[in-house]
């Protein structure tokens, strides 16, 4: 049996997921422009756009709990595998859709084949020490964060010179790139466990430390998610509210991607603290500083505000998802942390199916202010449910 190192896999996985990310993200910002060149107008763009991000994380929540299966029989490293050639071409299609059905259509499959990061985080998970799981999983999530809210800056600077269709040739590219560094340089040594042998999916659930907060953990992931993605669909639109009348898709994708820096920034000494002071602790403070910060994005009054304000909570994003995973992975036994994931992740998509919806649709009835000011409100209720979900373990680092 090959000796594993889980600071090599760390290291090659990031790289994987940034690359996932990124190509992900690179439109994201932009897609209600790309929608309006496929020649949809007025009110409908604003819908079409929140559909098109949407629909791949309506397809991705249903199919996910089969992946999470799957990668627990056939290994972690042969899910991500498969979702990096897969989202290959589903991704690097989009380069030629000639109208907004085809768009909804490859990104409904893009959803179906996904599952490169929560595969990463799974396998990670499941190779680091219990008490480094939070540095670990902070650290991936630079790449994670970082990936998506880079990628868009790549992505403005490429549309504003070749065009946004030749940024998803670039997506392709980057996923491939992903995928052939998982064959050659990611190490497992998976053992299949014994049909007989095998954990149920209930039984799991009922077999973790504190079950009761394993749905609670569940649903601050689509609470962070919902948050994260209500902002996509009119953030471009925002800005040119906001006053940019030039250079719109580079000053969009440059907002979006101040988080991203900050986020490489504090990420990994997130992780480290929460490994120090406990994950479920700076969890919650994460989120109270979310709010806080949604609230002042609300009242910018420039690109350049928003921006810098984009720039300060990403700062705090490390102790979000990246929280949630390293609790999930303290929680779960080994042989099923694959699942466990999977149908966090379920979750996640949800948020990511809802978000964009819901904020398209407050900013058609109330502006583009006011989808702050309600998911600030979201991030609120999602903190104070946690507060008294973990009243009795304030008191103690681990849980």
């Amino acid at each position: 049996m090959q000796e594993i190192s889980w600071k090599d896999n760390l290291r090659i996985a990031w790289f994987g997921c940034f690359l996932t990310g990124a190509s992900i993200s690179l439109v994201v910002p932009f897609m209600p422009i790309f929608v309006e060149q496929l020649g949809i107008e007025g009110d409908q763009v604003a819908f079409y756009s929140g559909l098109a991000i949407s629909v791949s994380a309506i397809s991705a929540a249903f199919v996910s709990p089969i992946w999470g299966i799957l990668a627990d029989k056939y290994g972690r490293k042969t899910m991500m595998i498969r979702a990096g050639l897969a989202m290959t071409i589903t991704m690097g299609g989009l380069a030629f859709v000639p109208n907004v059905v085809w768009l909804l259509f490859l990104r409904f499959l893009n959803g179906v084949f996904t599952g490169f990061v929560p595969n990463a985080t799974a396998l990670i998970a499941s190779q680091v020490p219990k008490d480094r799981s939070g540095y670990a999983l902070g650290t991936l999530s630079t790449g994670v964060v970082a990936g998506p809210l880079t990628g868009p800056f790549v992505g403005g600077f490429i549309a504003e010179i070749f065009g946004i269709r030749n940024v998803f040739l670039l997506v392709g590219s980057f996923l491939f790139l992903a995928a052939i560094l998982t064959i050659l340089f990611i190490k497992e040594n998976f053992q299949p466990v014994p049909k007989e042998k095998a954990l149920p999916t209930k039984e799991l659930f009922t077999s973790v430390k504190y079950p009761v907060l394993l749905i609670n953990l569940f649903l601050t992931s689509f609470v962070i998610q919902f948050a994260a993605q209500s902002i996509g669909p009119i953030l471009a639109l925002y800005v040119r509210d906001l006053g940019q009348k030039e250079n719109l898709l580079f000053v969009s994708g440059l907002i979006v991607s101040s988080m991203g820096f900050s986020s490489m920034m504090s990420a990994g000494i997130m992780g480290k603290l929460g490994d120090k002071v406990g994950n479920h602790r700076l969890l919650v403070v994460a989120q109270g500083y979310s709010v806080f910060i949604y609230l002042l994005c609300a009242n910018a009054t420039s690109p350049f505000q928003l921006g810098f304000y984009r720039f300060l909570f990403g700062l705090g994003t490390g102790a979000l998802i990246p929280g949630v995973n390293a609790l999930l992975s303290k929680m779960t036994p080994k042989v099923g942390i694959s699942r466990v994931f999977a149908f966090n992740q379920v979750f996640f998509y949800l948020g990511g199916v809802i978000g964009p919806l819901a904020g398209s649709a407050v900013a058609g009835q109330f502006g583009y202010h006011s989808v702050f000011y309600a998911t600030a409100l979201c991030v609120a209720l999602s903190c104070l449910f946690n507060l008294i979900q973990f009243r009795t373990l304030l008191k103690v680092k681990e849980i």
